[in-house]
């Protein structure tokens, strides 16, 4: 008997995500640990923010948890629990599955003292660390991401996701408009998506002479994303040695947020 933790996925929330969990490999023992534990046990390093060797003892081993995240990030399972969730979602909310329009953004976020890959320093920010490059749909809900060291320009990034979602292939083929901020401004940028991936760039910028909070047109949608992210304590800093790593944890919490959504 384990503890109902406020990170648990709902039997109902299990029941969506347990098909898209890949089986056993042929030839070997049997699996013998409970996936729904397992999947709790990840999801309450991402929700609780703690280390891997600090996950709760009725819940399985943590190197048995972090086995399945890190196999998982490397054969692309989360990405796809993430992108079957992310479809069943816009269908729900009573939008088409394949988005026309995308948010473009990036965060940066202080870095964990102990790691050291793909870090820098933002100028504009004035923070070390590393910049999470964001795509979204209308509705908020993550498309791709690419974190990079902080140092990264944003234009240099958003090629980088954008090239991503392009990768995508069927899931994006109603997209052609992108919405971004300043940092995105200019020619060369906005030709180079028009002619490799057939997109056009909208620029939103601040009203000049503003103090304070200001809506923006389609930018909120991003930076309120960003916001949902402060819920996952994992987030909050990047704490991940690697950058496919932090991009893993982002989607594991996008696909706990989208499950609470659909169940």
């Amino acid at each position: 008997m384990t503890k109902a933790y406020s990170s648990n996925l709902t039997p109902d929330q299990y029941e969506l995500i347990a098909p898209l969990i890949p089986p056993a490999k042929p030839g070997g023992r049997p699996r013998e640990v409970d996936m729904w534990a397992v999947l709790n046990a990840i999801m309450y390093v991402v929700v609780q923010g703690c280390k891997w060797r600090d996950i709760p003892g009725d819940m399985p081993c943590w190197s048995t948890a972090y086995t399945y995240f890190r196999n998982w990030r490397n054969d692309g399972t989360w990405l796809t629990i993430h992108d079957r969730l992310h479809g069943w979602v816009r269908a729900t909310e009573g939008r088409q599955q394949r988005p026309s329009e995308a948010m473009l953004d990036s965060q940066s976020v202080q870095t964990d003292t102990m790691v050291h890959e793909a870090v820098g320093y933002d100028g504009a920010k004035k923070k070390k660390g590393r910049k999470r490059h964001t795509v979204v749909d209308t509705l908020g809900l993550v498309m791709r991401v690419v974190v990079t060291a902080a140092s990264v320009p944003e234009r240099a990034g958003g090629k980088r996701v954008l090239s991503k979602v392009h990768q995508m292939g069927e899931q994006v083929s109603r997209l052609d408009t992108i919405w971004a901020d300043g940092g995105y401004s200019g020619m060369p940028f906005m030709t180079w998506v028009m002619d490799s991936l057939r997109w056009i760039v909208w620029v939103v910028l601040r009203p000049e002479q503003t103090k304070g909070f200001v809506l923006l047109k389609k930018r909120w949608v991003v930076e309120r994303t960003f916001g949902w992210w402060n819920w996952y304590r994992r987030l909050s800093k990047d704490y991940e040695h690697n950058a496919t790593s932090a991009e893993a944890m982002i989607y594991v919490a996008m696909i706990r947020l989208m499950a609470r959504r659909l169940a």
